[in-house]
């Protein structure tokens, strides 16, 4: 019973990491691939096991959800909250592998940033990038632990009824 949904959650949270470490390596044409992702690993470990674990964990709730028939919409709020902070996440921290050498290609996104939203708020974005990808962070476990809350109560609520 618990078998699909640890699987399915293996598989989901290893191509969040394998798709992280892809963009690094597409954006990177400076270096070779294993020192592009070495490098990332180097400044971003956290960031990249955290997605990872984060989205493993989320899909493992719903698929968990599922299998119990509970009905407490972790499907759309895992979509819709998880892609949105992981997306918010890798984007921040791929600023701060700029420096490195990787990522070039993010240089000219942060080119283009202040004229989307302006100079100081592009600043502060820039300056602060390694705090809002952990935020990001505590964003995507804030989502699967409130998808856990939801499953429990829904649970206990069966049991009562």
């Amino acid at each position: 019973m618990i078998a699909k949904p640890v699987r399915k959650a293996i598989l989901v949270g290893a191509a969040t990491i394998v798709v992280y470490l892809l963009v690094v390596v597409a954006t990177t044409p400076a270096l070779e691939p294993l020192a592009a992702i070495s490098a990332a690993f180097q400044i971003n470990s956290i960031v990249i096991f955290g997605m990872g674990i984060g989205i493993g964990l989320q899909i493992f709730l719903s698929e968990k959800s599922k299998l119990l028939g509970c009905r407490i919409d972790a499907k759309k709020s895992a979509i819709s909250g998880n892609s949105g902070s992981t997306a918010m996440t890798s984007f921040f921290s791929f600023f701060s592998l700029v420096p490195l050498g990787c990522c070039g290609w993010w240089l000219y996104a942060l080119s283009l940033l202040p004229s989307v939203v302006g100079t100081g708020v592009s600043a502060v974005l820039i300056e602060h990038s390694q705090a809002l990808a952990y935020l990001g962070l505590v964003i995507i476990f804030g989502f699967a632990g409130f998808t856990a809350y939801k499953l429990r109560r829904e649970q206990r609520i069966r049991q009562i009824a």
